[in-house]
């Protein structure tokens, strides 16, 4: 899963310049288990690390360049982020 997770970190930080390499691997990884526990939860069959990889990397292509805006009105996920706030990629 690593190879996907990569692949994923390194489109959203072409997509988004104000996201750090760490907070956008955090940011994968928020969004793939999300999508995945969400497809659990609705009782669907797994379809697949494949189905997963696009289905996140769509989400990154609509919001991608907006992302690191949600922690601000978000704060729940605020502490995901401090790690290294002023370090980029």
């Amino acid at each position: 899963m690593t190879d996907y997770h990569e692949r994923l970190t390194k489109f959203l930080l072409d997509k988004n310049d104000y996201l750090s390499s760490a907070q956008a691997k955090i940011w994968v990884e928020l969004l793939w288990e999300d999508f995945e526990a969400t497809y659990a939860k609705a009782g669907r069959p797994y379809q697949g690390i494949e189905m997963t990889e696009r289905v996140v990397k769509q989400w990154i292509q609509q919001y991608g360049e907006k992302l690191h805006e949600f922690v601000a009105q978000n704060p729940k996920y605020k502490d995901y982020f401090l790690l290294d706030k002023n370090t980029l990629h």
